[in-house]
């Protein structure tokens, strides 16, 4: 007898288990698009779900492993979290070289550009393709 009053909470309990992961894991997933503001020559229109989908949701393909110097708070975080300008305490990577090296030759965005490009996959390479004062 003691034992049915246990049947409707075990039959909720996985029920609310799944809403509740369900909604944190809506809570922590970006915008599809971004816009990076701060650059001098003009915002970057970052389109974050085509990235995304061209790098078959492998999220550490951009985003990199926590660093002492500046623990991360989540599993991803924005790149501006941690790369400021100037550099917090401990950081040697400013906002800039976080995505591209001064004269935009190597770093994380442009490697990738020049790669799909090199496979016959058009992605920007000149300043202007991605920076635009008309972005914000």
């Amino acid at each position: 007898m003691h034992s049915r009053k246990w049947i409707v909470p075990s039959l909720i309990a996985p029920f609310l288990l799944l809403s509740v992961m369900w909604i944190a894991q809506a809570a922590d997933k970006p915008a599809d698009t971004l816009i990076l503001k701060g650059n001098p020559m003009g915002a970057v229109k970052f389109e974050h779900k085509l990235h995304t989908e061209r790098v078959g949701g492998k999220c550490d393909t951009c985003h990199h492993a926590s660093k002492p110097e500046k623990p991360a708070t989540a599993a991803q975080q924005a790149c501006r979290d941690c790369h400021t300008k100037p550099p917090s305490a401990g950081m040697k990577t400013a906002t800039q070289a976080a995505f591209h090296n001064p004269m935009a030759k190597a770093g994380t965005c442009i490697d990738c550009h020049l790669k799909s490009n090199a496979a016959g996959k058009a992605a920007p390479v000149t300043c202007g393709k991605c920076h635009s004062k008309a972005n914000g």
